[in-house]
């Protein structure tokens, strides 16, 4: 892909950069990542105590942000791009310089520890979940969203949605980091976290409304399949059982219950 007479090669980090004035455009070409955004921050509980931390990590812009204010946590986002981070401050997120293979914060810092759709672009995915765990505190929640190594998902998330305005950008995934779910759930668990998984796709209504224009957003939607996109939460040792994927937004309950959502 090229823009502006530069490459970028498949997962290159230099794609957030060229396309760094796309990240806030609800109809541009992170749009997706919207409504992501959206879903995994009705799976952030409020705040468990006073000064509760919540860590972003691979934030972006801090599209998460909207979704979480007002739930009482201290937002940090970690991030590798400086153009990323400056755009999250803007909007109440602590800007961090950091990679999620080696995140630069201390041991047990967090509340709750987010990582939405970060996991499928490093090249270490044991380390990255390490890390994330590390950054717990005992009870701590983990909520993450990531695209499965399947067959169905390649064709799916990169055959076909890298061709769709604002579903995927071009070049984004490479298909050899798409994230094995049995690495994933084994790797949380060795370090202390129950992961539970469950499937997400886009309201095919409200997709085909959004791209006529009569529409502002697309919820994503529960399904049985963990074969392409899927959301993942667990706590780590020392709370109280977790009832998988707690609904904090009241609309959640109707989309929930969507006959559409039983369909792929």
């Amino acid at each position: 892909m090229a823009r502006s007479g530069r490459t970028v090669r498949r997962n290159d980090p230099l794609l957030y950069e060229v396309f760094a004035d796309q990240w806030w455009q609800p109809r541009g070409i992170f749009a997706m990542l919207h409504w992501l955004a959206a879903a995994r921050g009705a799976l952030v509980p409020t705040a468990p105590r006073t000064g509760a931390v919540l860590v972003d990590l691979g934030c972006g812009a801090g599209l998460l942000a909207p979704h979480v204010a007002g739930k009482g946590y201290r937002h940090i986002g970690v991030d590798t791009s400086h153009t990323a981070l400056r755009q999250a401050a803007g909007h109440g997120v602590q800007p961090v310089v950091g990679d999620v293979l080696a995140v630069p914060l201390p041991d047990e810092c967090a509340d709750c520890v987010v990582a939405g759709e970060i996991l499928e672009h490093v090249t270490d995915l044991r380390t990255a979940v390490a890390e994330a765990c590390r950054l717990l505190r005992s009870g701590g929640l983990l909520v993450l969203d990531t695209l499965a190594a399947t067959a169905l998902c390649r064709v799916l998330a990169i055959g076909i949605a890298e061709r769709l305005p604002g579903m995927a950008v071009p070049g984004v995934h490479d298909p050899a980091l798409l994230v094995d779910r049995d690495v994933l759930i084994a790797e949380a668990a060795r370090h202390g976290v129950a992961l539970t998984l469950r499937g997400v796709r886009p309201s095919l209504l409200d997709l085909l409304a959004w791209t006529a224009g009569r529409r502002g957003n697309v919820r994503m939607l529960p399904i049985r399949t963990t074969a392409v996109l899927f959301q993942g939460v667990g706590r780590k040792k020392g709370a109280k059982p977790l009832s998988p994927f707690p609904i904090t937004d009241p609309a959640a309950p109707a989309a929930a219950l969507d006959p559409e959502s039983l369909r792929w």
